[in-house]
Formats: structure tokens, sequence, C-alpha cells
């Protein structure tokens, strides 16, 4: 029996994916549970297992295509049950041959916009061009004062202008225009409501009208930075290579410009003096090694974090603006960002709080595996309290991170280095762990901030600490 494949739902607000390869073929044999394509969505790489066992009659996609979720991927031909394989020695007809495969169904759009019929002008005339969109009559009155006219709800249609001419001739008269001036207004683009498209004055009332709602909802400040004018044309000073970028680029510039939009950023920097913690981290970096784990700086700040997020629970919580509102989390989930050939991924090490560093070292050894191999799920990079970046291994003094919304901080590490420290009245060399802490100001004063990172700090500067306080 010829059964359909289907794209499985692949998490939240994921709707489609990138076809990256196709991992079976036609008159292939597969297993229940066996890989047979592998797509990449904004989040994660992913392998679709298959949901039965056969041979695959038709496969309906293709790598470098795209396929929504709920999409039929793939035909296989069911095997059957081992009883009625048994009863196969019963004289039988013979065997029908597979139905044919129907073509894949076209790929879902979503509805068009619903648009008006074209609709002729209030008092126009029978053979009057029509105008696009809908129209409501305008109540407008001429007070006393003289000009200041008022019009009540307005919503002129608009057509468009004349092809090949750059300024359209409208009909108006003399006192239309000089109104239009008055207002700062370019006629030309006036939709008029009267007699074969005439200029009438509540059509200047209700395109003015327009002009001030946009402006007042048009962004401004970040906002308005943020939105992306229209590039030049770079050919013209030389050749230029257009890539469109994959899904993690598409979900990175994404959410780093939702987070620099919504967040007000701080970053706090300090260093910590990692002499004695160094000299333990190489000492016991064998034993971690045979667990199968690495013992590096970014685990051992793992389980600093942890017990910061306990001792200053509002870096360990999420602003809910709408509902004025903080939501505080009881559970400790970290986020640790891993440099990819696809680009930044970040999977997600979680109950930190309840694991030994070699567990954590481990977990997170496991972790930057999947991501470099774009074996993340989606659920594996989802539900982080708190994100640590390291840019120590390419260098760096100190840089600032942007927070990972929903979270409220982010702590960046640089590279190590040797310096000279007075102590005892003598320079002595002492390697030091430069940090940088961002936060979302709207929830953590600048003072909370200097603290935390000053808790972290003297949590590696004296390990014995973290016993202490836990």
């Amino acid at each position: 029996m010829a059964r359909d494949l289907r794209l499985p739902e692949l998490g939240e607000n994921v709707h489609k994916a990138d076809i990256l390869s196709v991992l079976v073929e036609p008159g292939q044999r597969v297993e229940k549970d066996q890989p047979i394509l592998e797509i990449g969505t904004d989040k994660a790489t992913i392998e679709v297992p298959s949901e039965f066992s056969g041979v695959v009659l038709e496969v309906l996609v293709a790598p470098g295509t795209q396929a929504k979720v709920g999409q039929v991927v793939l035909r296989l031909e069911e095997e059957a049950a081992p009883a009625q394989v048994a009863s196969a020695s019963v004289p039988t007809e013979a065997p029908s041959p597979p139905p044919a495969a129907e073509p894949a169904p076209p790929a879902v759009e979503p509805p068009p916009a619903r648009t008006q019929a074209p609709v002729a002008a209030p008092g126009a005339t029978p053979g009057s061009p029509a105008v696009a969109g809908p129209v409501v009559a305008a109540r407008c009155q001429l007070p006393a004062s003289g000009m200041a006219w008022e019009c009540q709800g307005v919503w002129s249609p608009r057509t468009e202008p004349d092809a090949g001419s750059a300024r359209r001739v409208v009909p108006a008269s003399p006192s239309v225009r000089r109104i239009a001036r008055e207002l700062g207004l370019d006629i030309t683009e006036v939709q008029g409501t009267g007699p074969r498209g005439r200029i009438q004055v509540p059509d200047l009332m209700a395109h003015n009208r327009k002009k001030l709602e946009a402006a007042s909802r048009r962004p401004t400040g970040l906002a308005a930075a943020l939105e992306a004018p229209e590039l030049p044309d770079f050919t013209r000073w030389g050749e230029v290579e257009r890539q469109e970028m994959d899904g993690v680029r598409r979900a990175t510039a994404r959410g780093m410009s939702r987070a620099w939009n919504q967040i007000p950023h701080v970053t706090q920097f300090d260093q910590a003096d990692v002499t004695e913690l160094e000299i333990l981290r190489r000492r016991y970096a064998d034993r971690v090694r045979q667990a199968g784990g690495k013992l590096t700086m970014t685990a051992i700040l793992l389980k600093v974090l942890a017990s910061a997020l306990k001792t200053f629970p509002q870096f360990n919580a999420s602003l809910d603006i709408a509902g004025e509102a903080v939501l505080y989390k009881k559970y400790f989930h970290l986020g640790v960002a891993v440099d990819t050939e696809r680009g930044l991924m970040v999977p997600v090490v979680r109950d930190v709080d309840q694991k030994n560093l070699v567990r954590i070292s481990v977990d997170l050894a496991e972790m930057a595996e999947k991501a470099r191999a774009r074996k993340l799920r989606p659920e594996d990079m989802q539900g982080a309290c708190m994100t640590i970046t390291n840019l120590g291994g390419i260098g760096g003094t100190a840089f600032t991170p942007i927070v990972n919304w929903p979270e409220v901080a982010i702590l960046g590490l640089s590279r190590t280095r040797v310096e000279p420290t007075w102590i005892d009245g003598a320079f002595q060399p002492r390697t030091v762990l430069p940090l940088s802490l961002s936060y979302d100001h709207r929830l953590i004063d600048g003072a909370d901030g200097a603290r935390f990172l000053r808790w972290v700090c003297e949590a590696l500067e004296n390990p014995f600490q973290l016993l202490l306080e836990g």
C-alpha cells in the first residue's frame, strides 16, 4: 500500500524548512526511523526519519527547495505485516501493481490580500474611469472662521498615475489648488472623488489626514534607524556578487534586530584573576577528558553563573512589558554561543545548578559537537535563562555582546592574558580573564550589574566561595 510521508511539525512558529539533502532514492528500501531527509530551519538542521518501513516509490522534493509543514515529501510502498506474508501460500489473485504516484501538491501559499474591485467615484458620469479601493463618504463643513475645514470619516480611494507620465494632470479648480498649496500638499498625489475624478476640498482634507496619520505611525529614533533603506546600485562602481541569506543568518539578523530594538543595553566590564583557577583547571583536565568532556573556562563559568542567578534573581527573569510584570524563573538553563560554519548557534545546557563540573563539561561538549555537525533540534536551543559567549579563542580584550531576547543578560569572555599585578609590595605575574556583561537596563540597574559581575569575578578568584554560598 502506498503511503505518503509528510514534513512533520518542526517547532513553535516554524512553518517551512529548506531541503538540504535527500538521503534516499526511488527503489531503495528504508527502515522505520531511518533518516530520509536533512532539512534546515531558521534555528537548526534536522534529520527527518521515516515513519514506517517500505520501498521508496517517489521523492517529491529536491535539495535547494523549500517545503511546508504537512507537505508530502516522499511516497513509500509500505511492507505487508508478517501475518499477511505467511498467508501468501493461499492461492490469490495476482497482486496489482502499485497505484501510480500522484503529482506533488503545490505548496500552499497564503491567500492574497483582499482587494475591492474598482468602483466608480461618487457622482461620476457613465463612462468615467473607475477608481480602485473602497470609498467612504466624507462629511465636511466650513466653519465660520473660514479656511479650517473639518472632515470626518474620510478614506479616499487612490488611482494609479498615468503610465509613462512623471506628473499626471489632475482636474481641480483654482481655489482647490490654492488650498492644496497652503496645506503643503502635492495635488498630483490626491485622489479626486468628484465627477470624472475632479479633486474637491474634502479630498484634500482626507489626503492631508492620511499623511498626518502615517507620520504619527512612522517609527522614530532607534526604530527608524533599524528600518532597511533602499540600497544604492553598487554595480555602478564595480562587480557585485549577490548571495541569499541562509536560514541561520536570517534568524540571526531578525533576532539581533529585535533585541537591539527592544532592549536598552548597558555593558559592564571587569576582569577576574584566574591564576589559581587555571592551575586547578589544568590539574583536573585529564579526569574530565576521560569522562568525555573538556574542562574549559566556559564550562566553569556555567557552574558559576547558575549560582550567581540564584543570588541575583532579577538576572534570571524576563520582562512582560505588555502585562507590566516580571517573570522570575525557578530553573537554571544556560545558553552557550557556538561558532559554526553556518553561523552562530546557541544550544542550551539544562539544569546547570543540579550538575557537577564533569557532567556540565560533557553536556557542553556534546551540544557543541551537535551544533557543528548540524544535528541540533529546535528544542535544543530554547528555554535559556542567560547566555555565555566566549571569544577568547580568537582574541580581543573586550566586546559588547547583545542580549538574547527574551533573556535580560549575557556574559562575554575574552582571551586571558598575563599581567603584572602589585601584590604585597611587588609586581607579580597574574592571569586575568576579561569579562563583559550586557544587560537590560529596564530591569537591571547599573549598580546591580556591577555587583553581579563582581560576584562572578570573586567566585572565579576564590572557588571555595561556591562551596560556601552554593
